[in-house]
């Protein structure tokens, strides 16, 4: 039997954790994601960028009580990697199919 491939954007702990909280979510900003995860800034912010890139997030990026916000929203296909994402994963987990 062949295992499927993991997705690379996802096989990362902290991409997958900020992943995993938005797929429930509508969305969730800056602050939510960085006490949630225990990132660091600047890690968390890489992160979002990767997640970007790769077409998972919309980064929405606004003023709240004059103070900047960012806020982040899983997109479509961000939802369908997580998906296969978790797929993959259960073979993984129960490779006899059981």
């Amino acid at each position: 039997m062949a295992f499927a491939p993991l997705d690379p954007v996802l096989h990362n702990q902290l991409r997958l954790a900020i992943v995993s909280l938005l797929v429930g979510l509508e969305g969730a900003d800056f602050n939510f994601l960085l006490e949630k995860t225990g990132a660091t800034r600047g890690n968390l912010s890489v992160q979002i960028t990767k997640l970007k890139e790769a077409g998972y997030l919309q980064v929405k990026k606004t003023f709240k009580d004059n103070y900047p916000n960012t806020r982040c929203i899983l997109s479509a296909r961000g939802v369908k990697a997580f998906e296969g994402y978790v797929e993959a994963l259960k073979g993984y987990l129960a490779p006899d199919g059981s």
